[in-house]
């Protein structure tokens, strides 16, 4: 069955590799860039099913009336994926309120805007997915990512909700959580703060460098990640949510187990702040 999706950030990486599988596959992309020169480049991809936008996901007022363009000119969206994102890498003390707050405008702020925009025609259908390219760092956190590891955990929580509240409307949520792809996410596309303080080199030193270094190296292959994306979509029962790489299902796997070891060692206490006539939430 030919569908709609609207891709945000197609220019290149993941969003490039979601977009050429859907039309690989004979479906209609709408994409959305930031720049005239990548629609015309994306668009020539296959003429007459890739439609670009320029969009940035960060101008807020204008989301809504694309969409609703989009809906006009293009058809019912079928699919929206939520890829348009990008990394930070700084400690958390290192890194200013403003780079904070560019992180979350983009990687949240963007994402809800773009959802909210689009509910309503999911809502008068009956049906839809919506998709949200979030990381194994939305599940667990490394050392010199905290703007980053932020904005994708707040995403996470707000896919969960979501999954619940639209699902007796017949509108499906997945939440994708890939480990390291084959992108440019650790490179070009990675913006990075200035360590000044002497205290912190030691841990974040060796992690920047071992970035850079596996820039270009990475295990993840952004083409598999594509087809991963079309098998949820077609799924009649699709996940809630999808690690992609054996190294997400490895890390995010880790991070779980010493939560759970951690919230066994310290049941006792965690009971103790009961009243014993008190109501459990449902």
């Amino acid at each position: 069955m030919s569908r709609i999706f609207l891709i945000t950030g197609v220019s290149s990486g993941l969003g490039r590799a979601f977009a050429t599988a859907a039309l690989d596959a004979g479906h209609t992309v709408v994409g959305t860039v930031r720049q005239p020169a990548q629609a015309a480049e994306f668009e020539a991809l296959a003429p007459g099913r890739a439609h670009a936008r320029l969009l940035d996901v960060t101008g807020f007022d204008a989301i809504a009336p694309v969409v609703d363009a989009i809906e006009r000119e293009v058809g019912p969206i079928d699919v929206l994926v939520n890829n348009a994102g990008y990394g930070v890498e700084g400690t958390f003390e290192e890194t200013d309120l403003a780079t904070y707050r560019r992180q979350f405008d983009v990687n949240v702020f963007g994402v809800i805007a773009v959802t909210q925009a689009l509910l309503p025609h999911l809502r008068a259908r009956r049906s839809g997915h919506v998709v949200f390219v979030t990381s194994m760092g939305g599940l667990r956190a490394f050392p010199g990512l905290a703007a980053y590891h932020g904005s994708k955990f707040a995403v996470e929580g707000i896919a969960a909700t979501l999954a619940q509240e639209v699902a007796p409307l017949g509108i499906r949520v997945t939440a994708i959580e890939p480990g390291s792809f084959r992108t440019d996410w650790a490179g070009r596309s990675m913006t990075r703060v200035g360590s000044t303080i002497a205290d912190y080199e030691p841990v974040i030193g060796p992690i920047r460098q071992r970035r850079l270094e596996y820039s270009g190296s990475q295990l993840g292959n952004p083409e598999a990640a594509g087809q991963a994306l079309l098998t949820v979509v077609d799924a009649e029962n699709p996940p809630r949510h999808l690690l992609l790489g054996s190294d997400a299902l490895r890390l995010v796997g880790d991070a779980r187990a010493e939560f759970d070891a951690e919230t066994a060692d310290w049941e006792e206490l965690s009971r103790s702040t009961d009243f014993p006539e008190g109501l459990q939430i449902a």
